[in-house]
This record gives structure tokens, sequence and C-alpha cells, in this order.
């Protein structure tokens, strides 16, 4: 950023990365926000501060943490107080931290925002607004500059801005910069103009094909705005990557969850290299300032490590124990993940069947209660999958007593708009032939706990024994020639799932679906010294031969016929 002639890094903070739970604060490793802003500092860059509590991001609940839906009647971004005392607890010990950084403290941030993009949000309460910006002025002093970001309509600013609070907009490249910027002016008649998010490309869905934008549109709109003399903040500089379960939603309509990459074709890769559209920036911000000299930073090493063969270590089922160690919580109706308090991840629901059924007759889920995919199975036999927002039911067959499960993957919670109280689970009853099922036990699954403890402990089955579908666990592992450069890990004839490298969960991955076809894996990941062990949960079926193939490039705009002319080992 600094060898392209910027001046400031936006950076959000998302909420629910720091308090996973109510009360408990994690500021350690990668959370470390004031390393990160010590670094900016080192770099001479200042710093626009985005610390939410909504931030949006394509993020998981737009930041938000999912405890906050604990209270299922909870009026999230209003002034309901069971959010205003939450919100504040949080504000408390975030803020003192952002204080001594602000710029006329000494340090290098020059602005905060106060609420993002709030005018689409549906719940439009100025009082809220009011709370927060004397929370904020409380807690960082009356001379910060406090902004708010809208969409560039008169509706979305209406609800989205305050007085007191600067208002600022966001859009992409378009043929006309001053109408863009229009709506701005209805709000602030004086003082600058500001695009605070200028898209550089745009968010992948999955089953849809990877977006972009060419370097030339973005250049192009990037010196209209300089040629106004405004300011404008790059939505995304470096886009990155959505590792664990952190990938959020959007609801258009239907349910469409975000991709792991957020490479978002912006101006540095996935893996921070930069790219054509990043020179074409660099050069559009010379003709208006100086642009650091010398060579730009290059590329990271990458390396094709090739194929690693997978074993089978066991079906799901067969796991239970280990993966819910406190055992099922009896109910006589499906409950949410957040009536279990359980946020990301899996939920298995089981129950029996109450009769028997020779003819296939229908299980199905009332509209819109599959959030997001469940993958059925009755006695240990994959049956197949239901999923949000998508018409589909089952046929199935089974004796008095067989055992149903119902294995339920949250998929990301919905981060824009007016849908973000986004339970997950079963929402509603699943029934049989028209007849509702009763007497679940709900098995809370906490895979990352146990991959994190070096599991599997014991030896894998031989390899490609008891292939099946449904969902199982597959493990194995590589050593790099004495090198741990980034590469890029696809799954071959694999369909749905979640991949973790040496204990680090990667993210999803739905080779089946696309676009994306390959996880990024950074090189600090791995180890050049002993084995790099590979878990991965494959929730539909792998292939009969259950490898793994390492790139030395990213594969994002790809169908899983695609096919790989691998580089040996």
């Amino acid at each position: 950023m600094y060898m392209s002639g910027l001046s400031a890094v936006q950076v959000y903070v998302p909420w629910n990365y720091h308090e996973a739970l109510p009360g408990l604060y994690d500021f350690s490793g990668d959370r470390d926000l004031e390393a990160f802003l010590d670094l900016t500092a080192e770099l001479e860059l200042l710093v626009i501060l985005r610390p939410g509590p909504y931030i949006c991001a394509e993020w998981e609940m737009g930041g938000l943490p999912a405890w906050l839906l604990w209270k299922p009647d909870i009026v999230l971004r209003s002034s309901d107080p069971d959010y205003l005392r939450a919100v504040d607890s949080w504000l408390g010990v975030l803020l003192p931290k952002v204080r001594p950084r602000l710029y006329h403290n000494g340090g290098n941030i020059i602005s905060v925002q106060v609420e993002n993009e709030y005018g689409s949000s549906g719940v439009c309460d100025y009082d809220y607004l009011k709370h927060l910006l004397r929370v904020f002025r409380a807690l960082l002093g009356p001379d910060v500059l406090l902004f708010t970001t809208d969409g560039n309509s008169a509706a979305e600013l209406r609800c989205g801005t305050l007085q007191g609070l600067y208002a600022t907009v966001d859009f992409g490249p378009g043929p006309n910069i001053t109408e863009a910027f229009a709506p701005q002016r209805l709000y602030e008649p004086k003082g600058p103009l500001v695009n605070s998010e200028y898209y550089t490309g745009w968010l992948d869905y999955w089953g849809e094909p990877h977006a972009g934008s060419s370097p030339a549109t973005v250049a192009r709109g990037l010196c209209d705005i300089l040629q106004l003399g405004a300011s404008v903040n790059m939505y995304m500089f470096q886009g990155g990557t959505n590792f664990g379960y952190w990938s959020g939603a959007d609801y258009k309509g239907r349910y469409k969850p975000v991709t792991t990459s957020y490479d978002y074709d912006a101006p540095l890769s996935e893996a921070g290299d930069p790219t054509e559209k990043l020179f074409a920036i660099r050069e559009v911000i010379a003709k208006f300032q100086p642009v650091p000299q010398g060579p730009m930073p290059p590329a990271t090493r990458k390396h094709a490590y090739g194929y690693v063969p997978l074993r089978k270590y066991a079906g799901l089922l067969d796991l239970l124990d280990l993966l819910s160690p406190a055992g099922p919580i009896p109910s006589r109706f499906p409950l949410t993940f957040e009536a279990i308090k359980q946020a990301h991840g899996f939920v298995l629901y089981r129950t029996w069947l109450p009769r028997d059924v020779w003819d296939p007759v229908p299980l199905s889920a009332p509209p819109h209660s599959v959030c997001d995919l469940a993958y059925v199975l009755l006695d240990g036999q994959y049956q197949g999958r239901l999923e949000r927002d998508r018409p589909g039911q089952l046929y199935v067959t089974g004796q008095a007593g067989a055992v149903l499960d119902v294995l339920v993957e949250n998929m990301g919670r919905i981060n824009f708009g007016t849908n973000i109280s986004d339970f997950k689970g079963l929402l509603g009853n699943l029934s049989l032939a028209s007849v509702p099922l009763s007497n679940w036990l709900i098995y809370p699954l906490d895979v990352d706990a146990v991959v994190a403890m070096n599991w599997p402990h014991t030896t894998p089955r031989a390899a490609g024994s008891s292939i099946s579908t449904g969902p199982a666990i597959y493990t194995g592992a590589f050593r790099t020639p004495g090198i741990a450069w980034d590469t890029f890990v696809k799954l071959p004839g694999w369909s749905k799932g979640q991949l973790w490298i040496n204990g680090f969960n990667l993210g999803r991955y739905w080779a089946s679906r696309g676009p994306q076809q390959t996880l990024y894996v950074p090189g600090s990941l791995l180890s050049p010294s002993r084995p790099n062990n590979v878990t991965v949960l494959e929730l539909e079926h792998a292939p009969a031969q259950p490898d793994i193939l390492f790139l030395d490039r990213p594969q994002l705009n790809a169908t899983s016929s695609s096919r790989d002319v691998p580089t040996p080992q």
C-alpha cells in the first residue's frame, strides 16, 4: 500500500472475532489489533478505523457476535436495551485501546467510523445512532473525526446519517462520478467529498462465476474521483481469505453464502501479490502526487507440492463421543444453534422412524427452516441433502426404530441488509409423509477442538477402505522439500466440506458447486522440517482415490469438471 502511493489504510475490527463469548476478550496472535496499528505507524501510513459494532465486510453476521441471538427477540442495531448493553460493554473494552493512537494524541488514526451502511439495515433508529455518538465521544474525546458510510442514494443516507457524524458514501466505477457524489452533498453541503468504499472488484458466492472488474475500468474511475479533488478509499485493496467459518452471506431473494476466498479481484491478490490492477492504480495516483520510488515488493514464492494421498479415518457418526463429549441434548422438537449456544460449524440432530416405511415417502422441512445445509442419513446410510431456500425433499424407506441423523451446517450468517438475525440449525420440525417427527437428540459438534489436539491419535484405516457417501473424516500428511512456501490446495473429485492443515481451519470447500476450486495455504502454516498434517471433513462423497492436490496457483473461477496438469513432486 505504501509503495502504491496510498496515505492511509482503512481497517475493520470484527467484534465477534474478539469476543467469541460474552465477556471473554481475545486480542492475542492474529487478533492483536494494537500490534497491527503499530505496524501501520511504522510504515508511515495513517489509519481510518472502522470498529463496528457492525462492519458488514461479507463477514459472519457482519461482525456481530452470534451470542447476541441467545435472546431470540433481540432487535439488532437498534435501541433495544439488551443490544445496547452488549455494545457498550464491547466499546468500553475496545475504544480505550484506540484512544492513545488517535492523531491528535500523537498516533496515526485520523478518523473513526460509528456505523456502517445503517441506511440499508431497515431499522432507521435515530436514538440508536445518538447513543453510539455519545459513547464514542465519551470514550474517544471531542476532537476525533467521527463518520458514517452509506450507499450513494438519498434513501440510504436518510436513515444512515446523523448530525455530528460526517456522512460519506460508497460506490464503484461508473460513468459520472459527479452524479455519484451528489447524494452526499444533500447531507454534507460543505467539506470533502468522500467515497469510503470504492469497489475495485466484488465478492463471490458459491455457485456463481468469479466476480471481477478490469484494471482499466477501476483506474479510470479512480482518476475521475481524484480529478474532483475527492477523498477515496479502495475496497478492497487486498481481499484475503475468510478462514474457518468467518465468511458471511447475503440474502437477495434467496440465501447466498460467500466463498472462503475473498480475493475480490483486488489490486493485491488473496495471497497478497501485486496484480496488473495495482500497477494501473499506482500510475493514476502518480499523476496527482509523488509515489515512493523503488521496486514493488515481489509476489511471495509459491510451490506445487503435488498430490497427497489421504485415508478415510472414520465416518462422522462413529466419532460422536469425541466430537460431542458432553453428550446430546434431548428435546421434543429441534433446537437452533443459538438455543444450544453453538456459534459455528455443525450440529447433529438424531431421532428414529416412528413406523415402518416400506414405500418411499417424503422427508421434508417447512420453507426456510433448514439453515443452511442438512445432510441426511438413515441407519448410517447417506440419503442426500436438504438446502435452505431451494425446493427439494428426500424420499426414504426404513423400519420402525431406524436411526435418522440430520447433520446441519452453518454456512455463514447474513451480513448485510434487513435479515442479519440469522438463526441456524433446524428452525422448524422435519416431517415424514407430512407427520412431524419428535423426540430428538441434539449433538453440538466441535470438530476444531478435536483437530487442534493433533487428532486422530490412532492409525487410520487402510487407504481406499470403506469409501462411502456421507460425512466422514479423512487424514494424511506430507513433507515439503525443506521449504515452507505459500501454496493452494485443490480437492479434485471431492464434493463439499472443511479442511484443516496442522490444526488450522483453512475454510470451506465446495468443489462440486464452485466457482472456487482451491483454498489458499499461507506458507506460515507449514513446517519445512516435519510432516504437515491434513484433516478433511467431507460431507457428501470423496473420490475412490482420496487424494488432494497442492498447486502453485489459485483456481477461483472453475467448475468441478476442470482439469489440472500438476507439477510433479
